[in-house]
């Protein structure tokens, strides 16, 4: 049986989308999954399910609408897909909180880093269906603003690290 990551987007931050893990928990084991653990409140999520990727999506959206009462966004990685984004990383030697993944659904388009806006520090690389982000010193008063990425979900390295770890191994 396959292990998944669902990263949920807009949730718990900046007091936005409040959804307490152990109900994000409960709507996992609902829907049938198996082995369900959350990993800290912005909306993380592993688990075991013999659904496919855009079954786990679909099923895991609907849940939440009912739930928030409108959209909330979820990107679903396979375990060794996760892995890879982690191993992945373009940016390896830089911190790993000030380094994030912006996971999408799709590639992302090939003028992703020409049309950014408010680049000052930062790097930016494109992954399979990623952006990665190094950020400067001043991470917290970026202007950066990247149009691909307005309907993804971020993650610093520190969090796909740990998500990783709890993948790893599961699947049957």
């Amino acid at each position: 049986m396959p292990t998944y990551v669902a990263l949920l987007r807009a949730v718990n931050v900046g007091g936005t989308g409040k959804l307490p893990m152990s109900e994000l928990k409960a709507m996992c084991v609902a829907q049938g999954f198996e082995a369900v653990q959350t990993y800290i409140a912005s909306g993380n999520v592993v688990f075991s399910s013999d659904l496919s990727e855009a079954q786990v999506k679909a099923a895991l959206e609907k849940r939440l609408k009912a739930y928030a009462g409108k959209p909330v966004a979820v990107a679903v990685r396979t375990a060794k897909e996760i892995a890879t984004v982690l191993s992945a990383n373009p940016f390896a030697h830089h911190p790993s909180n000030r380094t994030i993944a912006i996971f999408l659904d799709k590639a992302p388009p090939a003028d992703t880093i020409s049309t950014a806006k408010g680049v000052k520090d930062e790097q930016i690389c494109l992954g399979k269906r990623e952006i990665y982000v190094a950020y400067g010193q001043d991470m917290g008063h970026s202007k950066l603003r990247i149009t691909a990425a307005a309907d993804g979900t971020a993650r610093n390295m520190n969090t796909i690290a740990k998500l990783v770890g709890l993948a790893a191994g599961r699947d049957r």
